[in-house]
């Protein structure tokens, strides 16, 4: 039987903004490992974006916190400010792009199941991750100079060099 979780608040919105200027990428993260769901404060630095891509598996929900940019789903490119609220169902295609003070948003989804090993069915394409990728690819943003990897399947930033972090931790 699993232990319950402790409710209660984990953070106020002074901490997750108090976070030193210049440091993008996750700043917070939900970390009960007997959770259903999935949270993470992402900060994109001023300018910066999150590239196109496409969540198969899983509805992401995306509050603003601080700061502007914009959210591109599909070809309608739609204006974030604090407090925004978008519904980003799985299959839908979205980026994110900062604005010139940055953007801090907050993301919630259902948790990924564990991996499990099972064999291939014939005639289905393989995906680079089983299970897809994470809702909130995390684990593309690099620690080192905050920057998203393009490559759905890359494991060190074309840029920096930095290993990017596991998606199983995400």
């Amino acid at each position: 039987m699993t232990p319950p979780l402790t409710a209660g608040v984990l953070a106020t919105m002074q901490d997750l903004l108090a976070v030193p200027e210049g440091r993008g990428g996750a700043v917070w993260r939900l970390d009960p490992a007997a959770r259903q769901l999935d949270a993470n404060v992402i900060r994109v630095l001023p300018g910066d974006s999150v590239a196109r891509h496409v969540e198969p598996d899983l509805d992401v929900l995306l509050c603003v916190l601080a700061g502007s940019g914009e959210l591109t789903v599909g070809d309608e490119a739609q204006r974030l400010g604090p407090g925004c609220v978008a519904w980003l169902p799985h299959g839908t295609e979205r980026a994110l792009a900062a604005g010139p003070d940055g953007l801090v948003y907050v993301t919630a989804h259902r948790r990924r199941p564990g991996l499990s090993i099972r064999p291939a069915e014939a005639g289905t394409p393989r995906r680079a991750a089983e299970g897809g990728e994470s809702a909130c690819l995390l684990h593309r943003i690099c620690p080192g100079c905050d920057r998203p990897a393009e490559d759905i399947g890359a494991r060190y930033c074309s840029r920096c060099g930095t290993e990017l972090p596991s998606a199983e931790g995400v």
